[in-house]
């Protein structure tokens, strides 16, 4: 067979992903719960942890005023799906053998209530993300991956210690507002999503446009994208189905390097 005798193979026969249906709450649980740990076993991987600081959370999709969370004190490397936990919109740990880090409670309860179209939030205090939060400023449109957020994340422009109280998560979701992500002044990133993939997605990402950022502003004058071509590129990027599609090799990658995580 020659290349002139090759023909197109239809689209619809091509394998192209998309976001999973389910037919009971216990199969979207247990997915939710997977990819969960998947997303947290990457966070290790990618250095995210800083001691029992950071956390991904999972609103439950029967209990929909409860979310599933990584234990407090437990590494993001070595987390299963049987470690994860239950909290319900008091803070109290329904289901499961491990406390709840009480910054989790305090910021992703808030962060739920204001957003019921948030199934999923990840917090942690990576490097980039710290260090560009301590500016006080907002990611710039300097590259196209950064440009996912740009007039799409908010500034929570203000410190008080570590969050324990839920004032201070209402007052981090109302900087949220209706955007995929806020930097934390002095503290660091949260992103959400509709999915687990998605809003993992925009945590990774988002921490490398920071890194980005960074590295661009100490070299030298910089040349941002236009507000039109800015907007332009987070229509075609900065959509949750394209954060979904985005993780996907990421959870290939850890589904098959660490099989050990859905025990």
């Amino acid at each position: 067979m020659s290349l002139s005798d090759l023909q197109p193979i239809p689209t619809d026969q091509l394998v192209f992903r998309l976001p999973q249906k389910f037919d009971t709450v216990e199969e979207e649980r247990r997915h939710r719960q997977e990819r969960l740990v998947a997303a947290l076993r990457l966070f290790g991987r990618f250095g995210f942890e800083e001691g029992v600081a950071g956390h991904i959370t999972a609103r439950d999709p029967e209990h929909t005023d409860h979310f599933w969370v990584n234990p407090f004190g437990m590494s993001f490397k070595q987390i299963r799906v049987s470690d994860l936990i239950l909290v319900n919109h008091e803070g109290q740990v329904v289901e499961g053998r491990y406390h709840v880090n009480q910054a989790a409670f305090a910021i992703h309860a808030m962060v739920h209530q204001a957003r019921p179209d948030a199934v999923a939030a990840a917090h942690s205090h990576s490097v980039y993300g710290k260090a560009l939060s301590s500016l006080g400023t907002l990611l710039e449109p300097l590259t196209q991956d950064a440009c996912a957020f740009y007039e799409d994340h908010g500034l929570f422009d203000d410190y008080t210690g570590v969050v324990v109280e839920t004032e201070e998560g209402r007052r981090i979701a109302r900087a949220l507002g209706s955007s995929k992500a806020v930097i934390l002044r002095n503290h660091g990133l949260l992103t959400v999503g509709d999915t687990v993939d998605a809003a993992a997605w925009w945590f990774i990402t988002m921490e490398r446009s920071c890194q980005a950022q960074l590295l661009a502003k100490a070299a030298g004058p910089t040349v941002p994208i236009d507000h039109e071509n800015a907007k332009l590129t987070h229509g075609q990027i900065g959509n949750d189905l394209v954060g979904w599609i985005n993780f996907q090799p990421l959870h290939d990658q850890i589904t098959a390097a660490e099989p050990d995580m859905f025990g």
